[in-house]
């Protein structure tokens, strides 16, 4: 597996991997068309990459993307619902069917807190919503991620880096 900075080209599978991210659980809860449509999910993909938009994708070794994690700032008019301030950037993170339980998550979210870190300014925070029964849940805290807030059936996490 190889991880590599997300770029333009990417989009398309960056709105693959959110369609995967808002399915979790394996039910298509979710269609690539409804979150079109959804103003929440297009705040995560509008215009990217913005300027202080950053994201890494995994490849397999025949350089395939299985997975990409990106980070971008919103605002409190519009918010993600990871949102925590202005100046916090929400992560989104999803592998691909397939591709799960080898790590490949562990690897993104660790690359993307380097590429936090290496921003300038550096970023401070990072956050994310996880929804209840979501087993990455498990992945967020083993990284120091903490439940900040609550929102319906979701908790608003936060790394401090």
């Amino acid at each position: 597996m190889r991880i590599r900075p997300a770029g333009a080209p990417d989009s398309g599978l960056l709105l693959r991997v959110l369609l995967e991210a808002y399915n979790w659980n394996g039910e298509e809860r979710f269609t690539a068309a409804e979150l079109a449509a959804d103003p929440y999910a297009a705040r995560y993909l509008d215009g990217w990459p913005r300027p202080g938009d950053f994201g890494v994708v995994a490849e397999d070794d025949d350089g395939e993307p299985v997975g990409a994690a990106w980070a971008r700032t919103l605002t409190a008019d519009a918010p993600g619902h990871g949102f925590v301030a202005p100046d916090v950037p929400e992560l989104t993170i999803g592998v691909l069917p397939g591709h799960r339980g080898r790590g490949t998550g562990r690897a993104l979210l660790e690359a993307l807190v380097r590429a936090a870190a290496a921003r300038p300014g550096p970023v401070a925070r990072l956050s994310l919503s996880v929804e209840d029964g979501n087993p990455a849940v498990r992945l967020y805290v083993a990284l120091g991620f903490t439940a900040v807030g609550r929102d319906g059936g979701s908790d608003t996490m936060v790394l401090e880096l």
